[in-house]
């Protein structure tokens, strides 16, 4: 990728960016999350894995604050997660909106309304692009590009917000191998930049190659945390074992 969006880490190596703590969250009186604690800091990538309805997903849109725990907290840098500290994350779905315009106004409206002003809209949306790749595809309408490139756009739509976090819930589901391998490139340059990524997905091998920080997630349980290189050689909980042996997850 080009070297051309710069972002610089705000917050000191050890500081806690995001702390969930005993977070719950129920549907039907079931509890989908169950008393999750939860640190992140700047850094490594922190990749949460887990079997389908482990919770993935409802954890990511908690800490992004799309969704209210129904006890716990959830806190930015030690205070409120409130709407605008969230101006400091953003979040790429797994299915993400294109808006009926090119690839270059889906940004421009992304700025146009965190209210930057127009001389720095253009900037920031051409070097968003270019990092991704796609500065080429400016002008094509986003809808008519293909999923890896709508997902690429998705990324330097958040990317040009300049977030210190950035949450990604499963970005190549379904996408073919080159398209993956571009994405997790653009999540390893993004890493590079400072900024702090947290990544939902059920691919081992996606895992292995990013690294970081594996948050193992059970029947809305956090089982285990830890590195990648000691998760992967000897999982603590069976229930990790089971995942990646392929079996199934009791």
């Amino acid at each position: 990728m080009l070297d051309a969006l710069k972002i610089q880490p705000r917050t000191g190596a050890n500081a806690v960016l995001l702390d969930v703590r005993g977070v719950t969250y129920k549907a039907a009186g079931r509890a989908l999350i169950d008393q999750i604690d939860l640190s992140l800091r700047p850094g490594a990538p922190t990749l949460i894995l887990g079997p389908n309805g482990a919770g993935k997903s409802l954890l990511l849109r908690l800490m992004h604050g799309l969704l209210t725990p129904h006890s716990g907290e959830i806190l930015w840098r030690g205070g409120a997660n409130s709407l605008e500290t969230r101006r400091c994350q953003a979040m790429v779905f797994q299915d993400p909106v294109m808006l009926r315009r090119s690839a270059k106004a889906n940004i421009v409206h992304a700025l146009k309304l965190r209210g930057v002003s127009r001389a720095e809209r253009e900037e920031r949306t051409m070097k968003a692009l270019a990092t991704a790749g796609l500065a080429h595809l400016a002008g094509s309408p986003a809808r008519r590009m293909s999923g890896g490139e709508q997902q690429r756009l998705a990324m330097a739509r958040a990317l040009a917000l300049e977030p210190e976090i950035i949450f990604l819930d499963e970005p190549t589901t379904s996408l073919d191998p080159a398209s993956v391998k571009a994405i997790e490139s653009l999540i390893k340059d993004t890493r590079d930049r400072g900024v702090k990524i947290v990544l939902v997905t059920h691919d081992v091998g996606q895992a292995r190659r990013l690294g970081g920080e594996i948050v193992f997630l059970n029947k809305g349980r956090i089982t285990e945390t830890r590195p990648a290189s000691a998760f992967f050689r000897k999982p603590e909980s069976r229930a990790a074992r089971q995942f990646l042996a392929g079996g199934i997850v009791e």
